[in-house]
């Protein structure tokens, strides 16, 4: 009896995928991107040294194009493209901020058009001295930015929310972007193919009817039952997606990567629900991925490399490519930001790998380049992905981007604002009352956490030059309701992430609603009290008591993310009572995960909440 190809060199790739990551947490090597460990495991079991595993054993000739297609889905995935979108506010006052940013958008354009030109002048440079002669490969590896290293280093560093964490962001976002199309047109362009090029544009008008057929399926009833169980729609659907766009992309002449990269872009446009992410995520970094890495790695021949003087040349004047091409156009940023932090940018949108893969290998395929300058292209891009995010995470300084308190500012000076303000002030929050000199029901003096201040008129000036904006919340509870409207559209305007609206008039509940401030309805609550008082006496109290009290918690720190409660390493006088997780309501126990954009309720001793609150809430 015949017997297919022997699945003993998979069996080989599949155990090194597992005790990678085991050992870089054993060894405590986390400044080692888990891919390039990959890659360098592959190095070891390959070519290069024990030669225990075939490079063209057909399993995982498909197993690893599989992973270079997930990669590039996943690549697309990654992009948000609400990154483009202009927020009010973004670009309001900060402690670490020279003067107000610009529009972010045109900024990083500007950036990444530094990039790309520096670039153009590094590939001609190296062109006009012989050391490589393609000079539009060398455009897309020297200016390719890898999100794969950028955006986990962000969230490690608890810094993708700040600033400058969304202009680096933003700054890769735009490279992956336009990198992954200069590849398309030059795969194109290069390779032995009898398609013309405008061939692609039927890509492109499939992606469209993809997207929209997405979007009536995102928001079908009837399939969103069919997404538990067995039966996954979601992932079946989004699979079926990449399945067909890679062909698409065959059939029209293009790269398979072009067509898995669309896929993940209209999964991103889709907004899918978390869980679906980490299952995509679980699928790709947990099987496929890894492979493709080991694999890059096996089928590098480091003796034979290193055996081409080229390389000794080659790999340093890559290295400093990467980094002048980058730290050049980011300098713009120092009329903003100051030098450690615009420094520590530039390392960061230095690192560059999955790209540079993608490229070296394509260009290998067709005939562009050998093996061996494939090798040094890749050699160049693990070296600096090992090297960068080191440099960033020591000179960046993390410390300093994260407030001590939640700056609290209230509208009106009445019976109402005054003893909850001076109920909050002090400890986490620090709080601004501003009123009116004519409506002041009662006064308060100045303290090291609460201070006062009366203006002539609620204008925007006036309430600029007072910082009432500069503000994480903003309570409009004057009694005149007119001066609430006219300073909730200032503030909102402003980009004030939270406002809390008194309204006194029912009718206009629906329409503070629709503006999306917090609605605060006295007549309501007192409604509400007393039927609290009425159904549950002893619970009103309870909530009352400011020792027994129930505190909401956001959790924004990835640091967190993942961690099971059992492991959680803060301990106290501290009850978790429930978890908001999108349309869920959890129960907590030992093993409930936490989750970045958590509500947790909780309860327990106010010194230590408010500890608590400062580290999940990054305040």
């Amino acid at each position: 009896m015949e017997h297919g190809p022997s699945v003993l060199s998979l069996a080989i790739v599949v155990l090194a995928a597992l005790l990678t990551p085991i050992l870089i947490n054993r060894l405590k090597i986390s400044f080692l991107p888990v891919v390039v460990a990959e890659i360098i495991v592959g190095v070891v079991i390959g070519n290069s040294f024990l030669n225990i595993v075939d490079p063209n054993d057909p399993w995982l000739n498909i197993l690893s194009t599989l992973g270079f297609i997930f990669l590039m889905f996943l690549s697309g995935l990654e992009i948000d493209f609400d990154a483009f979108i202009q927020k009010a506010g973004q670009n309001k006052k900060s402690k670490v901020l020279k003067r107000p940013l610009p529009n972010t958008l045109a900024l990083t354009l500007s950036i990444f058009g530094g990039i790309l030109l520096l670039s153009l002048l590094f590939a001609f440079m190296m062109s006009w001295a012989g050391i490589f002669d393609d000079v539009f490969l060398l455009v897309i590896i020297i200016s390719t930015i890898s999100l794969g290293v950028v955006v986990p280093t962000l969230k490690e560093t608890n810094l993708i929310t700040t600033q400058m964490g969304q202009i680096i962001l933003l700054v890769a976002v735009i490279a992956d972007l336009v990198t992954m199309i200069m590849l398309a047109l030059y795969s194109q362009l290069y390779a032995d193919s009898s398609q013309p090029i405008w061939l692609m544009g039927i890509l492109v008008v499939f992606a469209v009817l993809f997207y929209f057929l997405g979007r009536v399926m995102h928001h079908a009833q009837f399939l969103k039952q069919l997404n538990n169980g067995t039966m996954q729609i979601g992932i079946r659907g989004v699979f079926a997606l990449i399945i067909m766009l890679v062909a698409l992309a065959e059939g029209v002449g293009a790269e398979n990567i072009l067509g898995a990269f669309i896929a993940g872009c209209i999964v991103s446009l889709l907004k899918p629900e978390k869980d679906m992410h980490t299952k995509l995520d679980s699928f790709g970094y947990g099987f496929f991925i890894p492979i493709f890495f080991i694999m890059v790695g096996v089928d590098l021949d480091l003796p034979s490399m290193f055996q081409d003087s080229r390389v000794f040349i080659m790999i340093p004047v890559m290295l400093a490519a990467y980094f002048l091409s980058k730290v050049i156009p980011v300098a713009v940023l120092l009329r903003y930001f100051d030098i450690k932090r615009v420094s520590a940018a530039s390392f960061l949108l230095t690192s560059t790998l999955s790209l540079v893969i993608a490229a070296a290998v394509i260009a290998e395929q067709i005939g562009m380049i050998s093996d061996i300058e494939s090798g040094m292209f890749i050699l160049s891009a693990v070296i600096a992905c090992i090297i960068t995010p080191v440099f960033f995470k020591q000179l960046y300084p993390v410390h300093e981007e994260v407030n001590k308190v939640i700056n609290v500012t209230i509208i009106g000076n009445n019976q109402l604002t005054v003893p909850v303000a001076n109920s909050i002030a002090g400890g986490l929050y620090d709080v601004k009352l501003i009123f009116h000199r004519n409506f002041s029901d009662s006064r308060g003096s100045n303290s090291e956490n609460m201070t006062f201040h009366e203006i002539s008129e609620y204008s925007r000036e006036s309430l600029e030059a007072l910082d009432a904006f500069d503000a994480d919340i903003l309570v409009v509870g004057a009694n005149d309701s007119s001066i609430n409207w006219q300073v909730a559209g200032l503030a909102k305007e402003a980009g004030v992430e939270r406002i809390i609206y008194r309204v006194d008039d029912p009718r206009q509940e629906g329409e503070v609603r629709k503006l999306g401030y917090e609605l605060f309805s006295t007549m309501l609550s007192s409604k509400t009290l007393l039927k609290g008082l009425i159904e549950s006496p002893n619970m009103i109290e309870l909530l009352s008591d400011e020792e027994t009290s129930i505190y909401e918690i956001h959790m924004n720190n990835y640091r967190y993310d993942g961690m099971i409660l059992r492991n959680f390493p803060f301990s106290g006088d501290i009850i978790f009572l429930r978890i908001l997780r999108g349309q869920e309501s959890l129960v907590p126990h030992g093993d409930t995960p936490l989750q970045v954009d958590d509500k947790i309720f909780v309860t327990g001793a106010t010194d230590y909440v408010e500890e608590l609150k400062r580290e999940l809430e990054l305040y």
